[in-house]
């Protein structure tokens, strides 16, 4: 198989992913493909829709978006011809997502290997973005164990495909693979 073009960008809250992600896929936006942005957030209360709002409007113009908290594999094929590049801001919002819409741990982490596999395979470069969350206290209550569990198994599956993993601290980016 071909050299993976995947870039996992981890790190803790506000620690700078998101915008050294974007950073990194401007540099690679040429010539006739695109560069996509797929935003897994959704909107579900006042303080979550001022940020997507805060986030559309600081995003360069050169990224087509694509807002899918849910279905982010099928999105990835409709844009597999035309992307040269591809941000997908982020794993942590989107495992809460499948949480909350009833997947099962099985049923999650089968997506998570699937993404994974669809990205190392990808010909255009891809910079997933996920927070860090297991450097913490262990949680108290079981569902927060269990959203801590799946993002770090997630995090270690796309991690085994990325051609490179960097750890974001403070705004700046540690390389660990």
């Amino acid at each position: 198989m071909a050299q993976s073009h995947l870039v996992l960008i981890t790190g803790g809250s506000r620690s700078g992913k998101s915008s050294y992600a974007i950073s990194l896929a401007a540099e690679h936006a040429t010539g006739p493909q695109r560069a996509f942005f797929l935003a897994t957030a959704q909107p579900v209360d006042d303080e979550m829709r001022a940020r997507i709002e805060h986030h559309r409007r600081d995003r360069p113009a050169l990224f087509e978006t694509i807002e899918e908290p849910i279905e982010v594999c099928a999105a990835l094929a409709r844009i597999e011809e035309r992307a040269a590049v591809l941000v997908i801001d982020c794993l942590t919002l989107w495992i809460s997502n499948l949480m909350a819409a009833g997947r099962g741990d099985d049923a999650i982490l089968a997506e998570a290997d699937r993404l994974a596999h669809l990205l190392r395979a990808a010909r255009f470069r891809s910079f997933v973005v996920s927070d860090e969350v297991g450097s913490g206290i262990v949680p108290m209550e079981p569902l927060g164990r269990r959203f801590r569990d799946l993002l770090g198994w997630t995090n270690q599956s796309i991690g085994r495909a990325a051609s490179q993993i960097l750890l974001m601290v403070a705004g700046h980016p540690l390389r660990v693979k």
